[in-house]
């Protein structure tokens, strides 16, 4: 294998999209602090392993073994990041994965 050459660099090591503005940096980073919570992780995994579909604060409750309130705090700050919608149903309250939120930090995650 031989070793990459600096003119080779700016196609290997470039963001998908480009240089972030300041504007885009800073939305970003909101985003991802708010998934750097590990509850906020697993909801997320638990609601991807169902297929990203609704999913109930008593749903969550009983898979990840946490409490009511706890579990509807971490739901409220993804929902209010943009990364959850939250749907009133009748006497419940459903919650569903935006795909698009991630979809974007995928893109800024890509390296390469």
């Amino acid at each position: 294998m031989r070793a990459q050459s600096l003119l080779d660099a700016p196609s290997c090591c470039s963001l998908n999209t480009g240089p972030l503005t300041d504007t885009d940096a800073d939305h970003y980073a909101a985003l991802f602090k708010v998934l750097a919570q590990p509850v906020r992780l697993q909801i997320l995994s638990h609601l991807a392993a169902g297929g990203c579909g609704p999913v109930t604060v008593n749903e969550l409750t009983d898979k990840l073994g946490l409490s009511q309130p706890t579990v509807s705090h971490h739901l409220k700050k993804l929902t209010e990041a943009g990364l959850l919608t939250r749907e009133q149903r009748g006497r419940s309250v459903v919650h569903t994965v935006r795909v698009e939120p991630f979809a974007e930090l995928r893109g800024i995650l890509e390296i390469g």
